[in-house]
């Protein structure tokens, strides 16, 4: 598995790119960096690419990343969350559930533009 973090060219969003299987553990390691580089940078938005990327996680383990690990002071409870997804995939389907029942402002994107869009619209 690896990853990448980088801020988007005009600086409206940072994008989390990660490739292989991604577990909880991973998961929040990876959103604790993305949102400590956000609040260096001064940006709340966050473009997660899982097009290279499966959810491998139980039900339980997933409930568990947003209701407890997702609450973690590093993540900020206001961002707004695209995560792009390959079509077909649908291992981060419940994740998005369960980040919108949270009160997060998260959605699942099959294509890149559309949900650029949605994070740089004001």
């Amino acid at each position: 598995m690896s990853y990448s973090l980088s801020p988007s060219d005009d600086n409206k969003y940072i994008t989390l790119k990660v490739v292989g299987n991604l577990s909880r553990q991973a998961a929040l390691q990876y959103n604790l960096e993305a949102h400590a580089l956000g609040a260096k940078l001064g940006i709340n938005r966050y473009l997660l690419d899982f097009t290279e990327c499966r959810n491998t996680d139980t039900v339980m383990r997933n409930y568990t990343f947003v209701y407890t690990d997702m609450q973690n002071p590093g993540i900020d409870k206001q961002a707004q969350i695209a995560m792009l997804v390959s079509l077909g995939d649908h291992s981060h389907d419940f994740i998005e559930a369960l980040f919108r029942n949270a009160g997060m402002d998260a959605a699942l994107f099959h294509d890149r533009e559309v949900a650029v869009r949605r994070l740089v619209r004001d």
